[in-house]
C-alpha cells in the first residue's frame, strides 16, 4: 500500500537500506552468462534470482520493460509478478518503460502502471515528454492520487540525445531546462523530496543546468556503463543528495550465485552511501 507520497517513501527507503538503485535489464548475454536459455523460462529464472538475493537489502529496483516485453505476454507476467515480490519485500520499484503520449492513451498507460490497482502497479514509472510537457498530466494526476512517482528523460547520456534535450524553446530555455522548470514546480510544495523526478544520466559529464528540482534525480549509466559514485558529485553538485545511482550489469554479472550478487549490491551501495552522505 502507497500509504505515504513517492518522495517521502523513496527517502525512507534510500535512508535506510542505502540510495542503490539495481536495474534489472535480463539482456541475452547475461541469460547465458547465467547458464540460461534465452526464452521466457530463461527469464523467470533469472530475474526471480535477483529478486530473491536483492528484495529485501536493495532499497530499489528498475526492471527495464523492454527485456519483458520481447517475449511477450509471459514475460510481461513475469515482469508483473517480480514487482509484487519486490514491492512486498519492502523494495521500491521504477519500470523503465518511457511511456509517452497524449490524451486517453497516457491516461492509459497510467492506470496500468501507476494507479494503486493497476495490474503493472509500481511506486515510479519512466516517462517520455518529447509530445510536450503538459502530455504527462493524465500521468501526473493519477501519480498524485495514487501516491505515485514519475521520472521524466531530461538528460539523457545517449550521444543523440542532445538533438532534442540541449534545442532551444520558443521561450528561450533548452528543452532540457524546461523539463527540469516543470519538474521543480510539481515538487515546489514538497518537505523534502517531491515525487516527480528526473532522468540524468551519470555519465554527461556536467551541465549548466539546475538540477535542483526538489525530487529525486535517477542516474543510470553507473557501473559497466563508465558513471562512478565520485563522479556523481561533478554531473549533481549541490543536488547530489536526490541522486538515485542505477547501476545494472556490474551487479547482474556477479550471479547466479545469490551471495556474490549480495555482496556486489553491498559494495555498490556502500560507494554510494560515501558519495551521497547516506
Amino acid at each position: 500500500m502507497r500509504n505515504e507520497p513517492f518522495g517521502t517513501r523513496l527517502r525512507a527507503a534510500m535512508d535506510t537500506r542505502g540510495p542503490l538503485c539495481v536495474g534489472i535489464d535480463p539482456h541475452a548475454h547475461l541469460l547465458e552468462q547465467w547458464g540460461l536459455p534465452d526464452t521466457a523460462e530463461g527469464l523467470a529464472s533469472f530475474t526471480y534470482g535477483v529478486v530473491d538475493a536483492l528484495a529485501d537489502r536493495v532499497a530499489v529496483f528498475k526492471p527495464q520493460s523492454a527485456f519483458f516485453e520481447r517475449f511477450g505476454s509471459a514475460g510481461i507476467a513475469v515482469l508483473e509478478q517480480a514487482t509484487i515480490r519486490l514491492r512486498d519485500a519492502g523494495a521500491l520499484v521504477i519500470i523503465d518503460a518511457k511511456r509517452g503520449d497524449i490524451g486517453s492513451t497516457m491516461a492509459g498507460y497510467a492506470a496500468a502502471y501507476l494507479a494503486e490497482k493497476g495490474p503493472l502497479a509500481c511506486d515510479a514509472l519512466t516517462v517520455s515528454p518529447y509530445l510536450g510537457f503538459g502530455s504527462l498530466q493524465p500521468a501526473i494526476e493519477v501519480a498524485r492520487s495514487a501516491g505515485a512517482g514519475l521520472f521524466v528523460l531530461a538528460l539523457t547520456s545517449n550521444p543523440e540525445g542532445p538533438q532534442f534535450q540541449s534545442a532551444r524553446t520558443v521561450d528561450g530555455p533548452t528543452v532540457a531546462g524546461a523539463v527540469l522548470d516543470g519538474l521543480r514546480a510539481l515538487n515546489a510544495e514538497a518537505d523534502d523530496l517531491g515525487s516527480f523526478g528526473a532522468v540524468v544520466g551519470a555519465t554527461i559529464a556536467s551541465t549548466d543546468e539546475n538540477l535542483d528540482i526538489r525530487g529525486p534525480l535517477l542516474a543510470p549509466g553507473l557501473g559497466a556503463q563508465g558513471g562512478t559514485a565520485d563522479g556523481l558529485v561533478k554531473v549533481f553538485g549541490p543536488a547530489v543528495r536526490n541522486v538515485v545511482p542505477s547501476s545494472s550489469r556490474e551487479i547482474l554479472g556477479a550471479g547466479p550465485s545469490a551471495v556474490a550478487l549480495q555482496d556486489a549490491a553491498d559494495r555498490a551501495n556502500d560507494g554510494f552511501r560515501a558519495v551521497l552522505g547516506y
